[in-house]
């Protein structure tokens, strides 16, 4: 069996480009075993046919693998952090045209966040967000802009009746919020990452990846922050060697670059 995983693992590889060896791998195994368990195919082997050659199999994996469990301004005292500290520093050393980056941004409840906490201090129209995700599944559903209620709970009043319509149960977050995001495709694991960003957020989803690949990740995001940025990580998470990679922290979730 685990000979199988080992092959499973390298065929994803070739097919993907996902590696899971950067997962930890009894969570990551029981995800997919449960998949295989759920549509009813024997083995590994087998499993790799089916996502070769059926397309909804395949996109159902991509789909359950990645973690996409988000919503907007999570853990809101962070977001009020940002809100009276971060993105004032930020306005003050490098000006309102701000280069940020929400990395592995899921259903896109957190890049849309950032607009919204950017438009207090920055004029709408100088907003840009790169928005990025692993799973083209959750990027296609944050074009949507669609939310149920509990996704849109921590989201300022304010803001709530100014940028949403309700359709249904549901809530559509208004075109003039997406505008100002660009996604696409990326792999924190394998791409390469762009420099210069004066924020990059990337929450609650490394903890997923093995030390060795979060050190990795934690390592690129410095390089690619602009001396005096801030990276945001999530409640879960912490970088353990923060002082050996070069960041200051400044708080529990927002380590810094220096000048």
């Amino acid at each position: 069996m685990a000979a199988d995983y080992e092959y499973f693992k390298k065929e994803i590889m070739k097919m993907t480009s996902i590696d899971l060896n950067a997962y930890k791998e009894k969570q990551m195994k029981r995800r997919i075993d449960n998949l295989i368990m759920k549509n009813k195919i024997n083995g590994y082997d087998n499993y790799v046919v089916a996502l070769k050659t059926q397309k909804e199999l395949f996109d159902e994996f991509i789909n359950y693998i990645t973690i996409n469990v988000s919503e907007f301004y999570r853990n809101p005292e962070q977001w009020d952090y940002m809100d009276k500290k971060v993105i004032p520093d930020l306005v003050k050393r490098f000006g309102t045209r701000l280069k940020i980056w929400s990395a592995a941004c899921s259903t896109g409840d957190e890049p849309y966040s950032l607009v919204m906490a950017l438009s207090r201090h920055v004029p709408l129209n100088q907003i840009k967000i790169t928005a990025t995700d692993l799973d083209k599944t959750v990027i296609a559903k944050a074009k949507v802009g669609l939310y149920d209620a509990k996704s849109i709970a921590s989201v300022p009043a304010d803001f709530k009746k100014k940028y949403f319509t309700q359709v249904g149960p549901s809530f559509k977050i208004s075109d003039e919020i997406k505008s100002h995001v660009t996604f696409s495709e990326h792999n924190l694991l394998k791409d390469r990452y762009d420099i210069n960003y004066d924020m990059i957020v990337c929450r609650n989803v490394l903890i997923y990846f093995t030390d060795e690949a979060k050190d990795e990740v934690f390592k690129k995001f410095y390089t690619s922050l602009k001396p005096g940025g801030f990276l945001f990580i999530g409640s879960t998470e912490q970088i353990v060697n923060y002082k050996e990679i070069g960041y200051s922290r400044e708080n529990s979730f927002y380590y810094g670059k220096g000048m």
